[in-house]
């Protein structure tokens, strides 16, 4: 039996087991990246309705810079917030590097961007389709934005996988404010590249089993919302 083989079993077994070094890994992960989703979520839908309905001077820019931050490198946020919470650094004082703190703040950077542009492009399009309406109703631009995120709740369920998915896939900006601290910081994504740079390659082929099961539900998630938005426009 090969090494890779051996390694193979070695991560069914931590998987099948449920091994403790494992499940800290993937609920550390989930929590980091869960809780800058839940952040971006809570600023990036009432931005996303504001600039998809309100027009005024300089909107297109604020839209083309969120466009263009969705190729935002991770290293740049990395760096960009370690500087910031560096000792030396504006935040030195809160002691929040090389914390989960640290790295829900670069993620949250990281992911508002997606759930922005695409709440954006979302409402835009449905205020396009029922502005008409929800004026003759009486509605205000304030109830126009509640009306349409609630209409968009399928197309919206999109940009929130895709910033889930976005989140739980990083390494680079993670490993930079995180610093891969075991027990501490170390996430699925810094995990693997340790592990795998280390030559023990069960642990990470059992994390990466969970990322890919993560990666797929998210895309049969994603199909399935748009095929119910879909089914609601027939």
């Amino acid at each position: 039996m090969n090494e890779f083989s051996t390694a193979f079993i070695e991560a069914l077994e931590l998987l099948l087991n449920l091994d403790s070094d494992l499940l800290e890994i993937v609920a550390l992960s989930l929590r980091v990246s869960l809780s800058a989703l839940a952040i971006s979520i809570i600023v990036a839908f009432p931005l996303g309705g504001f600039l998809g309905v309100f027009r005024f001077p300089g909107r297109g820019i604020i839209i083309i810079i969120f466009n263009a931050l969705l190729g935002l490198p991770p290293v740049v946020v990395g760096l960009s917030v370690y500087l910031i919470l560096s000792r030396s650094g504006p935040l030195g004082p809160l002691d929040l590097l090389f914390t989960p703190t640290a790295m829900i703040i670069a993620q949250f950077i990281l992911v508002t961007p997606i759930v922005t542009a695409l709440a954006i492009q979302t409402i835009e399009d449905l205020w396009v389709e029922y502005a008409e309406q929800l004026k003759s109703l009486g509605a205000t631009k304030v109830d126009a934005i509640l009306t349409l995120l609630w209409e968009g709740r399928y197309t919206l369920l999109t940009a929130v996988l895709a910033g889930f998915g976005r989140a739980v896939a990083e390494v680079g900006a993670v490993m930079i404010v995180g610093g891969n601290i075991n027990h501490v910081t170390r996430t699925m994504t810094t995990a693997i590249t340790l592990e795998t740079s280390k030559g023990e390659l069960a642990l990470a082929l059992g994390l990466g089993f969970i990322l890919l099961f993560l990666s797929l539900s998210i895309t049969a998630l994603i199909h399935f919302s748009r095929n119910i938005m879909k089914q609601r426009l027939i």
